[in-house]
C-alpha cells in the first residue's frame, strides 16, 4: 500500500514514513493512493470475533508489506488492553462506548495504536522523535497517555488556555517527563495553525524531527476505523454479514469537530463495510453541515460550546473528505447527513436521557443522540443508528451536573489525577513562541 497527498504535488509514500512525516511535504493530508479492498477480511468477522483480533487482521491487510501478521496481532494487543462496548439506549439507537481506555476518550484508540507502530518502526531505526499536536480536549490527554515514557519520543501538545475542561487540562498537564504541555493564549485553531506552520518550516523540519498525533496523521486516522468494522459485526450473525444490506437501514451518528473520527468511518465503507449512511453532528460550529445543503465550504473561526472538544471552525480532515467523495455519485452529501445542535439541546438532551433512561451522556455524545433521534424523525423511522460516545460523562461533570443535579461517577483513573500538580508552559499564539520552546528544548 501506498498514500498520497490530498493535494496530489508531491510523490506517494510508505505507512512508516508517513506517520512520522505527519504532513506530506506540499501541505496535504496522506490518503491511500488506491482504495483497498476488505471484503474478503471483513468476510470473515461476526458478533464473536474480538476487537483485537479484528484490529489485527485489518492492519495486517492494510499494511502487509511493513507490518507481518505476527507483528501486527503484537501491536494491536499492546495498544488495545481496552475494548469498545455496545449498548442500546432504545430500540433504535445503540450507544457504541469509546471511552474505556487510560483517557476516557476514543482518541485512546487512534493514539495508543500510533504509538505502538511508532515504537515498532524507532526500534528498527534506533532513532527518535518528537510528537507535536494540538488538541481542543481530548486528543491532548490521549496522546500524553499513550505516549508517556514511550522509548525515542517527546511529546508536546498545545492546547487553548481556558477553553478546556479542569479533568482535561489535569490528564494533559501532570505526566511530566517526556510529555511537555503548552498553554497558547488563543483557540484550538490558533494550536492547529502553529502546529502546521511548524511542520512547514524549513528550520525547524532541519533541526528537529517533528510529527504529529492529530488526527492529521495517518496513523491515528486508520485504526479508528476498527470500532466501526467491530461494532458492525455486533449485528451480524453470520460471515459476510458485514457486506450485505438488509431491510433495516444501518446508519453510525459521529460527534464531529475535526472530523477524523467520521472520516475514519467513511474509510471502513469504502474498503467494503455495508452502511447505509452516516451523520455528522457538531455544535453551533456548523462549517461542514452547512457545506452538506449549501455546497460552499466556509472556514471561520470557532465558538466556545460545552461540547469543547468539537468546537473547530475549520476542520482538517474535511480535505480528506473531499478526496474521498470527489467522483462519488452525489458527492458527500449522498452518504453523509449533517445536523447542528446547540448548547441548550445539548444540556437539555443530558437532562432528559437521565431522567429518562437513567443513563448520563457527555456534552459531546449528547450532540450525537439528539441528532440520531431527530435523523429517525425527520428522515428513516425504519433506521438502526449506532451512536458513538466519544467520552465518558465524568470528564464533564460540571456541565452534566449541571444539566441532571447529580453528579456522575468518575472512574478511578480519573480521581487520581485530579491530585496531581499542573506542569505547563504558557506561549502566544504564533509560530516565533513554538519555535523557541522547540530549539530550546530539543535542538
Amino acid at each position: 500500500m501506498s498514500f498520497i497527498s490530498t493535494r496530489g504535488k508531491c510523490g506517494s509514500s510508505n505507512f512508516r514514513n508517513a506517520i512520522f512525516q505527519g504532513l506530506a511535504p506540499d501541505g496535504g493530508l496522506y490518503i491511500e493512493e488506491t482504495v483497498s479492498d476488505l471484503k474478503d477480511v471483513y468476510s470473515r468477522f461476526t458478533k464473536d470475533t474480538s476487537f483485537v483480533d479484528i484490529a489485527a487482521d485489518m492492519t495486517h491487510a492494510l499494511l502487509k508489506e511493513e507490518i507481518s501478521k505476527d507483528d501486527a496481532k503484537a501491536i494491536c494487543s499492546s495498544a488495545f488492553p481496552f475494548n469498545p462496548e455496545l449498548n442500546p439506549i432504545d430500540e433504535q439507537i445503540s450507544i457504541l462506548e469509546l471511552y474505556h481506555g487510560p483517557s476516557c476518550a476514543f482518541k485512546d484508540y487512534g493514539a495508543s495504536f500510533l504509538a505502538q507502530a511508532m515504537e515498532y518502526f524507532l526500534g528498527e531505526r534506533d532513532s527518535r522523535a518528537i510528537i507535536l499536536t494540538a488538541t481542543s480536549g481530548d486528543t491532548g490527554s490521549a496522546v500524553a497517555q499513550a505516549f508517556h515514557n514511550v522509548k525515542n519520543i517527546d511529546v508536546v501538545i498545545l492546547y487553548p488556555k481556558g477553553r478546556v475542561s479542569p479533568l482535561q487540562e489535569k490528564q494533559l498537564t501532570t505526566l511530566g517527563g517526556n510529555v511537555h504541555a503548552l498553554e497558547v493564549e488563543g483557540s484550538f485553531d490558533d494550536c492547529q495553525r502553529m502546529v502546521k506552520e511548524a511542520f512547514m518550516d524549513t528550520m525547524l523540519q532541519k533541526e528537529l524531527t517533528l510529527t504529529s498525533a492529530n488526527s492529521i496523521n495517518l496513523g491515528r486516522l486508520l485504526p479508528q476505523s476498527f470500532y466501526y468494522v467491530w461494532a458492525r459485526a455486533q449485528s451480524a450473525e453470520n460471515p459476510g454479514d458485514l457486506l450485505e444490506g438488509n431491510k433495516v437501514p444501518r446508519v453510525f451518528c459521529v460527534p464531529s469537530g475535526n472530523f477524523g473520527n467520521l472520516t475514519a468511518g467513511i474509510l471502513s465503507w469504502k474498503w467494503g463495510m455495508h452502511v447505509d449512511g452516516f451523520i455528522a453532528a457538531t455544535n453551533i460550529n456548523d462549517v461542514v453541515p452547512e457545506y452538506l445543503s449549501s455546497g460552499i465550504f466556509t472556514p471561520r473561526p470557532s465558538r466556545h460550546t460545552c461540547s469543547n472538544a468539537m468546537d473547530v471552525g475549520n476542520p482538517s480532515n474535511f480535505e480528506r473528505l473531499e478526496y474521498l467523495f470527489r467522483n462519488f455519485p452525489g458527492g458527500m452529501g449522498s452518504m453523509i447527513h449533517g445536523d447542528v445542535i446547540t448548547d441548550e439541546e445539548t444540556t437539555a438532551a443530558i437532562a432528559h436521557v437521565f431522567h429518562q433512561k437513567n443513563q448520563y451522556l457527555d456534552p459531546h455524545t449528547a450532540v450525537g443522540y439528539l441528532a440520531s433521534k431527530r435523523y429517525l424523525a425527520s428522515r428513516d423511522q425504519r433506521a438502526q443508528i449506532i451512536t458513538l460516545a466519544t467520552a465518558h460523562p465524568g470528564k464533564f461533570g460540571e456541565i452534566v451536573e449541571a444539566a441532571t443535579r447529580t453528579s456522575p461517577p468518575l472512574p478511578v483513573r480519573l480521581e487520581a489525577v485530579l491530585k496531581k500538580d499542573k506542569i505547563s508552559t504558557v506561549i502566544n499564539n504564533s509560530l516565533g513562541s513554538l519555535s523557541a520552546f522547540l530549539m530550546e528544548h530539543f535542538a
